[in-house]
Order: C-alpha cells, then sequence, then structure tokens
C-alpha cells in the first residue's frame, strides 16, 4: 500500500469510544434477557449478573493490554499472529470475528424490523431494505458520524433502562420483593441455578471487544482503548444489576421469569405506556446493527492491510475517510442474510466463535506476557490473568455447547 494514499481518520476521542462500546455491549437483548435470567436464579438474579460481570472482566482486562499494544484494525488476528506466527490462524480468528458481527447484525436487523412492525405497518422486506442501506450509508459517511449516530442512540437506550429503575423508584416496588430480600436473599443460594444465570448472563456483557476494532480511527489509542474498555464493563454492569433489582422488586417473581418483554411489564406497572419501551427497543437494535456494521469493515480492512484479503479491501476513500469498498460488502452481507436465510440457527453460532476467539486471545495475550518484554505504553497485568479469562472462556464454551446438545435451558 503506498505511503500517500488515504489513511483511517483518527477522530474519536475517549467519550465517544466510550459510548460506542457501551453500546455495542448494551444492546435489546437486555431487554427480554432479565426475565431469562431470572427464571434460572429466581431471587438470586443480581448475583448472577454481578458473577458474570467478573467473568467477562478477566477477559476484558486481557482485550485492555493487547489493544494498547498493538493498536490495529482486525485486533484479534493481529493478536493471534504475533503470538503464534500463524498466518492462516490469525486470517481464520479475523474472518470469524467479521463472520459473527455480519450473521449478529442480520439477525438483530430481522429481529429489529419484527419489533417495528408491531408499531408501524410496513412490509417485512421493504423495511429490512430501507434499514440496511440507510446505515450502510451512515457508516460509508464518516467514523465520527457514525460513532456519533451510535452514541445517540446509546443515549436512548440508556434512557429506557434509566426510565425502568425510575419507575422502580417512582412506585417503590410493591409487586415483587423487598428490595432488602433482593440484596440479601434469605432463599437457599442455588449453586446451578446462579451460574446458569450467570452464564446466560454473560452473553450481555460481549460487546466491549469490538472496540479493538476501530484503533486505527482513535486518538491516542494505546491510552483511550484500555480507558473505554473499562468504562464499558463499569457502566454495562451497573446498568444491569440496578434493573435486576428493580424488575424484582416490581414484578412478582413468577411474572418476571421467563417473560418475553419483562422491562415492558415493569413500565407498565408503574403506569407507564409499554410500547414507549418496545420503541426503545427498535432503537437498540438499530444501534446493534450499526455497530457491527462498522466493526466488520474496520476487520476486512485491518486483514487486507496485513495482506491476509485482497488489497481492495484496504482502501480507503479520500472523502469520507472509510473504507468503502469493506463496508459496501459488510452490508451486502449482512442484507443478503436478513432477507434470504433463516438466521436463528446461524446468529446462535455468533455466540460460541466469540467465546472461542476470547479464549484464544486470552492465550495469545499469556503467551506474548511470557516470551517477550512488557510494553511501557500498555496495562501490566499479571501473567496469570489471561490464563483465567481463558479458562473461563473455554468453560463457558463447553457449557453452552453441552446445552445445546442435550437440548436442555
Amino acid at each position: 500500500m503506498a505511503e500517500h494514499a488515504p489513511q483511517l481518520a483518527r477522530r474519536l476521542g475517549p467519550g465517544l469510544l466510550t459510548l460506542y462500546g457501551i453500546g455495542t455491549t448494551i444492546g435489546a437483548g437486555i431487554y427480554v434477557l432479565i426475565g431469562e435470567v431470572a427464571a434460572r436464579a429466581g431471587a438470586w438474579t443480581p448475583h448472577s449478573f454481578l458473577l458474570a460481570s467478573l467473568l467477562a472482566g478477566a477477559t476484558a482486562l486481557s482485550f485492555t493490554e493487547l489493544s494498547a499494544r498493538m493498536p490495529k484494525s482486525a485486533g484479534e488476528a493481529l493478536y493471534v499472529r504475533e503470538a503464534f506466527n500463524s498466518q492462516g490462524l490469525s486470517l481464520a480468528v479475523g474472518l470469524l470475528v467479521a463472520a459473527a458481527g455480519i450473521i449478529s447484525a442480520a439477525s438483530v436487523v430481522v429481529g429489529g424490523v419484527g419489533y417495528l412492525r408491531t408499531l408501524i405497518d410496513v412490509p417485512a422486506t421493504l423495511a429490512i431494505i430501507a434499514l440496511c442501506l440507510t446505515l450502510g450509508g451512515i457508516a460509508i459517511w464518516g467514523i465520527a458520524q457514525s460513532t456519533l449516530a451510535a452514541a445517540t442512540l446509546t443515549v436512548v437506550e440508556i434512557g429506557g433502562l434509566a426510565l425502568v429503575i425510575a419507575t422502580g423508584v417512582a412506585t417503590g416496588g410493591g409487586g415483587g420483593l423487598p428490595v432488602g430480600e433482593i440484596l440479601v436473599p434469605s432463599d437457599p443460594f442455588p449453586v446451578v441455578g446462579v451460574f446458569a444465570g450467570a452464564i446466560l448472563a454473560f452473553y450481555a456483557f460481549i460487546g466491549f471487544e469490538d472496540i479493538v476494532n476501530v484503533a486505527e480511527e482513535v486518538k491516542d489509542p494505546a491510552r483511550a482503548m484500555p480507558r473505554a474498555i473499562v468504562a464499558t464493563l463499569i457502566v454495562a454492569g451497573a446498568l444491569y444489576l440496578a434493573v435486576s433489582v428493580t424488575a424484582l422488586a416490581v414484578l412478582p417473581l413468577v411474572e418476571l421469569s421467563g417473560a418475553e418483554a419483562p422491562l415492558a411489564l415493569v413500565y407498565a406497572a408503574g403506569g407507564g405506556d409499554p410500547r414507549l419501551i418496545g420503541a426503545i427497543a427498535v432503537l437498540a437494535t438499530v444501534n446493534g446493527v450499526l455497530v457491527q456494521m462498522v466493526m466488520a469493515s474496520r476487520v476486512l480492512f485491518g486483514l487486507a492491510r496485513q495482506s491476509s484479503l485482497p488489497a481492495v479491501l484496504g482502501r480507503v476513500n479520500a472523502v469520507t475517510r472509510t473504507p468503502v469498498v469493506a463496508t459496501v460488502l459488510v452490508v451486502a452481507a449482512i442484507l443478503i442474510l436478513a432477507l434470504l436465510f433463516p438466521i436463528a440457527t446461524l446468529a446462535g453460532t455468533t455466540s460460541l466463535v466469540t467465546l472461542a476467539v476470547f479464549a484464544l486471545c486470552n492465550l495469545a495475550l499469556w503467551r506474548i506476557k511470557l516470551s517477550g518484554p512488557p510494553a511501557p505504553e500498555a496495562p501490566a497485568l499479571p501473567l496469570w490473568l489471561p490464563m483465567v479469562g481463558a479458562v473461563v472462556s473455554l468453560a463457558v464454551f463447553t457449557l453452552e455447547v453441552a446445552r445445546r446438545i442435550s437440548g436442555g435451558l
């Protein structure tokens, strides 16, 4: 690639980067996930979310050091290549990350359009096409515009969760458990239930890793990205804990457990219109699609710049300063999947792919730290921490595979 060729624009400061991370982590899933976790953990639901945050935290910390050591697009692929000196494994990891983002975005498009059609009577095909093309246009327009749009939608998402929490505070609970009972349950500790809930809640924290793939568009990435990853995990964890306590306080456990739209029920219990929460859930899905478009296109861009994919995918448009060809390819793939293929089965594989990538990245950091000197610009994590992240990721991966094989919960 010629040195004078256009480069990605470094326009992301710590504020926008953190909102980007929060937006890709806190998605529409939390609007239904509370009910599923409650069905497993009961009154101990907040403790499942707390445990999940600790489990995800080990890997998140590994990503802080990796991103500071190697602030490049297609970060996961680069980490693996540097640790294991394998171009093939690096390419496989990069393509898996991009594919997971594309499949996830396609499934979210379909789900978001389903929510939208409960509010507006619009043909599904037309809505899918319009949504993909609009968000694709924003992604091509520029990284500042894309992240600003994502940040705006993230604020709306957080506002929706804040409304739910405020409803619980205003009503004083009443329909569910006393707050003291939620914080320190008198029920016996259900080991299996809490850990089953934590494994499910673990997926609510996935998303922080997408931050590393916009590294080449971040100002002072070695400092900004670790801080954004940690802030993302803290904000998400605090919101999830507050929402889970609120839901248990407002709704009887029997109504909350397994409910398809538990937060809408919580909001309605306080006298609010549940359609508002439904509308916010639609915006949350839109945000999820946009950030996945940006992430997947940057992975393809990074792989091309690493000479693992055709160079055309690594070209940056001189006007928009974005990888237009890579973005168009990603948008086209999302649109085709959303229109033509049954997404449910494919979407179920994205969590497994992400867990496998987590394990590899943790092992990559462990090997890099074992064989080389510390990087002065990166956080100095203890050697055992990435190994803990790898073990946790592999354990959750194994349990999830076993669950699917057995057809259990």
